[in-house]
Formats: structure tokens, sequence, C-alpha cells
């Protein structure tokens, strides 16, 4: 289904272009507001967070101008995790909870998430019907001036998130004795990550804890994890924990400094909960997730399914499927049991209940063993050029190339301009030649 604003995962940009700029986030409120506000059984409401880039001050206004002139009463709350902002959206009983961000991007980007009032993240049919309502004539959705709606700023957002994370687990649980380093990428989790390790009892060690609105993302965080490793052995940490600029993401890096990506993270807690009997049919990863987890899950006796690139898809498969575990590599993990979305906090919660009694993070998390994995990020002008006849045999001979020796997967970004050149194989030097066929043709 081709949308014309929405991506994989909401929409993103580079700030005051196309789509991401005052006029837009405008439009893009009145039209969100004017269809959710047909749920007549519930409050009119909208609640909006961000992360902590410097454009939110100029984005955030033009969003609740077009909510409130749509009817749709707003609470603002400030930066907070993506799935802080989910869980509030349904505790709350809003109509719809919109998240500022641009996640793991630089400081230079932004976007949105929407979300539902169950808490989950819109479907592509919903996501075109707004689209929709974003092209017609602004005055056929604008609200009766007693009917505008009113604008509130409620303060206790990052209380509120912590509160819900902790009951998710038993009141005796604490992390005293623990010594954790934890890197909020200078993004929406600064204030609730290390509040929340800290009224657990452990002895926190905060980086990236000091946005200052334009070095969100910038050489720490989950998409920078050599940060946290050297932390760690600074610090001579138990853990580390490393989230992206809106904390959906988490990375993770053990006491011998080992970086710990989303797919150990979901070996790991698969297991747990096989033997717990916590999982549920099993467990659905991405195209993206290494062949090395599909192959111990397949020993392990843990059905294992891929969706397309995006936790919104991996989200789909898992309530299709009936599965309560699924995620990515790249640390977007969503725990079924407690949440409708990634929540690089509560995963990390999850994993530190597990170690409660002692157990080495090296242990915990070291259950496979990795193909080795290559990735390539080329920049384009126009992501269709995959599309082109010339690429698609130049796709066709690398495939051709490599057959039975590893796998290639080459997609569009749903965030960025760029096009993805994936590919695992134990035989290095051959999937460098397979991966330059393609990569040269592109460029």
């Amino acid at each position: 289904m081709t949308k014309k604003y929405f991506g994989t995962d909401g929409i993103r940009g580079a700030i005051n272009s196309k789509n991401i700029n005052g006029d837009m986030f405008f439009k893009f409120g009145l039209a969100s507001g004017t269809y959710f506000k047909s749920q007549k059984k519930r409050k009119q409401t909208a609640i909006i967070a961000k992360d902590t880039r410097l454009s939110g001050y100029s984005l955030e206004p033009a969003l609740v101008s077009g909510l409130a002139s749509a009817g749709m009463h707003v609470y603002t709350l400030g930066p907070l995790p993506t799935n802080g902002l989910a869980m509030l959206t349904k505790v709350m009983n809003a109509n719809m909870g919109i998240m500022i961000t641009a996640s793991h991007n630089p400081h230079y980007d932004n976007g949105l998430k929407l979300f539902g009032p169950d808490g989950m993240k819109l479907s592509d049919k919903i996501e075109k019907k707004i689209e929709g309502l974003i092209d017609k004539k602004i005055t056929k959705n604008l609200s009766q001036p007693e009917k505008l709606g009113r604008v509130k700023r409620l303060e206790t957002g990052t209380k509120d998130y912590i509160k819900i994370l902790k009951r998710n687990f038993t009141k005796e649980f604490n992390l005293r004795g623990l010594r954790i380093v934890i890197d909020c990428a200078n993004g929406a989790g600064y204030k609730a990550g290390p509040a929340l390790l800290k009224s657990l009892g452990a002895k926190v060690i905060s980086i990236g804890v000091k946005p200052n609105g334009l070095n969100i993302n910038k050489n720490c965080g989950s998409t920078f994890p050599e940060k946290i490793r050297s932390a760690v052995r600074k610090h001579k940490a138990d853990i580390g924990i490393s989230l992206d600029g809106d904390a959906d993401r988490i990375i993770m890096c053990d006491e011998k400094s080992n970086i710990i990506d989303g797919d150990q993270i979901i070996a790991a807690l698969a297991t747990r909960w096989k033997s717990k009997k916590m999982l549920k049919g099993g467990v659905v990863g991405t195209l993206m997730s290494n062949y090395g987890l599909e192959k111990f899950f397949k020993k392990e006796n843990i059905k294992f399914i891929r969706a397309d690139v995006g936790d919104r898809y991996v989200k789909e498969k898992m309530q299709k499927n009936k599965f309560n575990l699924g995620g990515e590599q790249s640390g977007h993990i969503i725990l079924g049991k407690f949440a409708t979305t990634g929540d690089g906090l509560l995963v990390a919660l999850e994993s530190l209940f597990a170690l409660r009694k002692g157990k080495k993070a090296s242990e915990f998390f070291n259950k496979f063993k990795k193909i080795p994995q290559l990735l390539k990020n080329i920049e384009v002008k126009d992501k269709n050029i995959i599309k082109k006849p010339s690429i698609k045999r130049a796709i066709k001979l690398a495939e051709k190339t490599i057959k039975g020796k590893g796998r290639i997967l080459v997609r569009k970004s749903g965030t960025e301009a760029k096009i993805r050149v994936m590919g695992e194989s134990n035989n290095i030097s051959l999937l460098s030649k397979c991966l330059n066929i393609i990569i040269k043709k592109i460029k």
C-alpha cells in the first residue's frame, strides 16, 4: 500500500523540509484530530510527548494548534520515551497519542509517530485515511469557535510512566548491589532512565543526559555502542544500557564489555520465557534478523517467523500469530506481555529481573554465534532506484553468486533517503564481493 506521507515508522525528515515544518504539522494535527474525534465514546483528547530536539519547540505548537482546531483537547507531556506515550494514551483513555521524534536520526531530522486509543501504532489503512484528510481543504475540518479544543501541560508524565513500568514486576524486585551504566542518547529517556534505575536501588552512572537540542544521538546512544562499552570498562559496571533518541530501542553491554544487540537480547529472553512457560507461540523477527538467531531458535524448538523491517510490522505479525515476543536486531523489542510497542527501559528491566539472583550478563546473553553480517547504507536522491532493471540484474547476480553460502537483502530505508544493502555469510570475502556488485550499480 503506497502512502504519501507515512513511512515504516510514522513521518520523518529534515526539519523545515517539505513535510517537516510548522505548516505541515498543523495539517497533520488537524487531519488526525478530525479522524480520531469521530470516536464518540472517548473524551476527544490527544496527548503529545516529544524527544529533546530543538525543532520540537517549533513543531509542537503547530501540531497542538491543528488538533485544537479540529476540536480535540490536548495534553502535552514534554520529553518522554515513545512507549511512555503509548502507555499513557491507553491509561488516560485518550483518542490518540502523538510522539514528536525522529528516533535514532540526527538532531536536524524530526517527525511523528501516531498511536491509537489502544496504544498501538496505526495501521496502513488508518494512515491512508489520515493522509486523505491532510490533502483536503483546511476549512472543511475546522471546528466552530465554541467547539475548539483546550490545551493543558501535564508535568507528571515521567513519574506516571515509571509507576506503570514497575507495576509489571514484583514489589520485592530491586537492583541493590548492581552497578549500571545507562546512556540515554541525550534524548527522550534522559530523565526516566536514571530515575527508574535509582528508584530500584542501583548504583547508576548516567551518560547522554545533558540534552541541548542539538546533541541527541550524537556520538552516543544505541547507534554508537562504543560509548557504553568504554563506560562499562571505565566504571567496572555489571551491565550497560544504551537507548536511542526516543528510548524505544536498546543495545546492551555485558560486564566483559561485549556489545549485546537486539538479536542476542531476544534470544536470551525467548529461552527464559520458554523455560518459565511465559512464551506464547514463538518469536517474530525481521528480514534483518541474523540467520544465526533463526538457526538457534530451530535448535531450541522455538517457532520463528520474519516480518518486514519496522516494529509496527513486527507487532502486526505478533498479533496475527498470537506471539508475545518480537523485535529487531537494532534493539526495537516488543514484550507483548507488557507493552504494545518497543520500549528500551522495559526490556532493560525484564533483562535485569532475570539477572537479579547474581547471574552474570555475559552468561545470560551469550546464546548463539552470529553469522557475520555486513550492512551498507547508500545515500540516494530517489529510493525507487532499486526498481531499475540494471539494479535488479545486479541483485540477481549477487544472489546467484552467494547462493548456498549466505543471503542478501536490498531494501529502501523507511526513514531516510538511503538504500540498505545487507548480506550474511561465513565467507566474508565472497560476501564483500557480492555486496559490491550491487553497491557499485546503485552509486
